[in-house]
């Protein structure tokens, strides 16, 4: 089989730099790399340009382009069967495309996605960050990690899709956030077959502080929202329980001025949970201290995405503004 990555990117030469360096590693070697860059200035470039020895790799810049579009323009000048979708801050094992070809033998599905981890000489903030968001405790157990064929929610991160299929569901639409979900979805509309790879995983470093992790999961409770309005079946209970947080955070401490007993009750309950993410965490880390970061990226998690599904759920529902966030497109 011949993959075709697609690799959007703003920026982050260093990331770029090390994930290329991870597939030059590759113990499968039958691909191709397609970068899209969209940066104002020409530091990806220079860094691609070290690599034209080493890989079969094409160079694509347009400045300002948005992810949607940058990643289609990537797919319209592939040639793999599969097309793979994987983020600049990743790093790629060696094993990566050798597991997707194996499964790929067995079980030709139309699309598919891997899981991802945290290396060992990640930052602490990117481990407690890659904690939150692979734990059951804050639910990011539990999203898009379905092994059924035809229920694995793809993500943009680690995804692979065939090249007929995307042509045939239209590629991304054009949002700025959740664009990866959107395209999972039309994809299972269309009755096309889907499957987590578990072995095929990437480090992911994610953000690189707890106030840009804030912010993302912010905007990501805002997508879910304009997810919704495309797709119905997008606003399960599992995405409403950051906003059942919220709901219970404000009531139990107005509690103080009402019922002391219940207050009491409260501040338990939010001590339990915090010593739950922290024990967990800190024995799955193997440290204390992103133990205890955990435990502050878990509420941002929760108290971030909570915030984005309400004001979304007001600007959007409740006033009725159509108009959907789209990525940013600049003519040539």
């Amino acid at each position: 089989m011949y993959y075709s990555i697609v690799l959007p990117t703003f920026g982050r030469p260093g990331d770029v730099d090390e994930f290329l360096e991870s597939l030059v590693k590759q113990e499968y070697k039958d691909f191709e790399v397609v970068i899209v860059d969209a940066t104002f200035k020409d530091t990806v470039q220079l860094v691609a340009d070290k690599y034209r020895e080493k890989l079969n790799l094409q160079f694509i810049y347009r400045k300002g382009l948005g992810i949607s579009e940058s990643r289609n323009l990537g797919v319209e000048n592939s040639k793999g069967d599969y097309v793979v979708f994987i983020d600049s801050d990743c790093v790629v094992p060696p094993q990566y495309f050798l597991e997707i070809e194996n499964f790929l033998k067995l079980d030709k599905v139309d699309a598919f996605g891997g899981p991802d981890a945290a290396r060992n000489d990640f930052t602490l903030p990117q481990k407690a960050i890659n904690y939150v968001m692979t734990s059951f405790l804050t639910t990011g157990g539990i999203r898009g990690k379905a092994k059924r064929v035809s229920k694995y929610e793809l993500r943009g991160f680690n995804m692979g899709i065939s090249r007929k299929v995307f042509d045939a569901v239209g590629g991304y639409s054009g949002l700025k956030v959740a664009e990866d979900i959107d395209l999972s979805m039309r994809v299972h509309k269309a009755g096309y077959r889907t499957a987590l790879i578990p072995g095929a995983f990437v480090y992911h470093k994610r953000k690189t502080n707890l106030y840009k992790f804030y912010v993302q999961m912010f905007m990501y409770g805002k997508a879910r929202i304009d997810l919704f309005l495309r797709h119905r079946e997008a606003l399960k209970v599992t995405y409403l329980v950051p906003l059942l947080f919220l709901i219970y955070l404000v009531a139990g401490i107005l509690m103080v001025a009402v019922n002391k007993f219940l207050f009491l009750a409260f501040c338990c309950s939010i001590a339990l949970y915090a010593l739950a993410v922290f024990t967990d965490s800190s024995i799955k880390n193997k440290s204390v201290i992103v133990g205890a970061m955990s435990v502050f990226a878990a509420y941002e998690f929760l108290t971030g995405y909570g915030l984005g599904l309400i004001y979304n759920i007001f600007r959007r529902l409740i006033f009725g503004r159509k108009e959907i966030e789209r990525a940013k497109i600049l003519k040539e």
